[in-house]
């Protein structure tokens, strides 16, 4: 009978009706033994009451024996698993944001810093601004060239030997519009290097976030391991006092105590992952040093996105910079050229000149011109030619690689979007209720060592698979703002 009654009871617990259990248990193993206090627990389970017998006891006398040492985990005469779940630590919800600082940080002020103090960006600004100086370069003239000289100024000036003096002023005029073509050049370089800085900016923007965000679940991961920490030493507390009133047996309070080193061990690795992740973060935004106080704050549970994949493609081959910048290489190249083909053309050099030789005074003039019979920059012309179809080629690249990277990171969020609300609405709050009724019915004697260790287990791994599931939905999210070129979370 003693069998059957507990198998009763433990059928009963998981079906959340441990009241109609306890007293169906009390009457199969010997309802006068179960009424009893639960310090005489032994003398019930002797008598035949068996752990019914235990669990009839210790829900009609909660305060006594035992029972009483339990503290806040005790419940009064009557009380079921709603109640002790209420009683539950409040903070083991992975749905509420962690715990923050003062002066900590949202997302949006993490991401400006970033954009002001990066030293890759404030490189890539830098280059942009030496870059565009190349316009003025582009922009100048050829020079003019002066020349003076003199012959016989060491002779004596006399009638077989007068001084001689000669001033030349020369100057290569350039044909073909070469100052033209290198302006437009060097515009569309430093257009293309603009566009660069801008797609240098989403990258790191894009780091920033995956970053804040491994930060914030770095933190809800510490928080919710040190209140699980905190519930289970509270629960070998128990554990320690049934087994000191010879309610629970040596061997299973020993496995129960050392279960209290996986807790720990979750909770050193949280921190570590959390400095880990502060120290990331803080090196993307700039700081030269990491600060401990340094803290951000942010909602968990991630949004849902209000684009269609349709309007985050178009909106992604309008704003993305690579697109941008392949775009300007494209004209760079078509520029180079025409500049290539110019470069062809033979430019002509006029040269004035002034003599003095003696009294008297001359003047004259002279005209080179390169003839282009071998050398008319064949070379450059075709390599730039090639040069202009790799740029279209590799602008054609560029957008079929923008919309891989929509649909992905668009099948990545809608399949993570999904498991993460499946959690929020239904898994969270189910294994909650099965850790709860589990304790409850393991605290009163009616549910075996082993089936509570499993109902813990799940429970810290529904917790955990349910802040993977924040942490890819928000990386996705990310991912999806970075392929956009533009924030796609409400």
């Amino acid at each position: 009978m003693n069998k059957y009654a507990l198998q009763l009871c433990v059928a009963c617990v998981l079906a959340s009706s441990l009241p109609a259990c306890l007293a169906q248990g009390a009457g199969a193993g010997g309802g006068a033994a179960g009424a009893g206090s639960a310090g005489s627990g032994a003398a019930g389970a002797a008598s035949g009451t068996g752990a019914a017998g235990q669990a009839g006891g210790a829900a009609g006398q909660a305060g006594t024996g035992a029972q009483g040492a339990r503290g806040a985990g005790a419940q009064q005469p009557g009380a079921g698993p709603t109640s002790y779940a209420a009683a539950a630590s409040a903070g083991s919800d992975p749905r509420k944001p962690p715990a923050a600082k003062p002066g900590a940080l949202t997302l949006q002020q993490v991401v400006d810093a970033a954009r002001q103090r990066n030293p890759t960006l404030l490189a890539a600004e830098q280059n942009l601004r030496a870059v565009r100086a190349q316009e003025l370069q582009a922009a100048v003239r050829t020079n003019p060239y002066l020349g003076l000289a003199g012959s016989n100024v060491t002779l004596p000036a006399d009638g077989t030997n007068p001084y001689a003096y000669s001033v030349q002023v020369s100057r290569l005029f350039e044909r073909g519009n070469k100052r033209e073509y290198r302006i437009e050049n060097a515009r569309a370089t430093t257009a293309q290097t603009e566009a660069q800085l801008q797609d240098t900016a989403r990258q790191t923007e894009m780091a920033v976030r995956d970053a804040f965000t491994a930060m914030l679940i770095a933190k809800q991961v510490l928080q919710l391991s040190q209140a699980q920490l905190a519930d289970f030493r509270h629960e070998v507390e128990i554990g320690n006092d049934r087994f000191q009133a010879g309610d629970l047996g040596k061997l299973d309070f020993e496995r129960l105590d050392l279960q209290l080193g996986s807790f720990e061990a979750d909770e050193q690795n949280a921190l570590i992952s959390v400095e880990q992740a502060s120290d990331r973060l803080q090196t993307l935004m700039g700081v030269p040093v990491s600060s401990p106080d340094f803290d951000v704050m942010g909602p968990i549970v991630p949004p849902a996105v209000a684009q269609s994949r349709e309007e985050m493609l178009r909106l992604a081959l309008e704003r993305r910079p690579d697109l941008k910048a392949a775009t300007f290489a494209v004209s760079a190249a078509e520029a180079a050229s025409r500049l290539a083909i110019s470069e062809g053309k033979a430019d002509p050099t006029l040269e004035a000149e002034y003599d003095k030789t003696g009294h008297d005074n001359s003047a004259g003039f002279n005209v080179n011109i390169p003839l282009r019979l071998f050398d008319r920059n064949q070379g450059n012309k075709e390599t730039a030619r090639l040069q202009v179809e790799a740029a279209r080629l590799t602008e054609q690249a560029t957008r079929n690689q923008i919309a891989s990277d929509v649909n992905q990171a668009w099948s990545a969020y809608l399949h993570a979007k999904v498991l993460s609300d499946r959690f929020s609405a239904h898994y969270l709050d189910e294994s909650s209720d099965v850790l709860s009724i589990a304790r409850y019915a393991f605290d009163h004697g009616g549910l075996a060592l082993i089936d509570y260790l499993d109902s813990l287990r799940d429970a810290r791994t529904a917790t955990s698979d349910a802040l993977n599931a924040y942490a890819q939905t928000w990386n996705a999210i990310h991912t999806l703002t970075a392929a956009t070129g533009t924030d796609v979370a409400p």
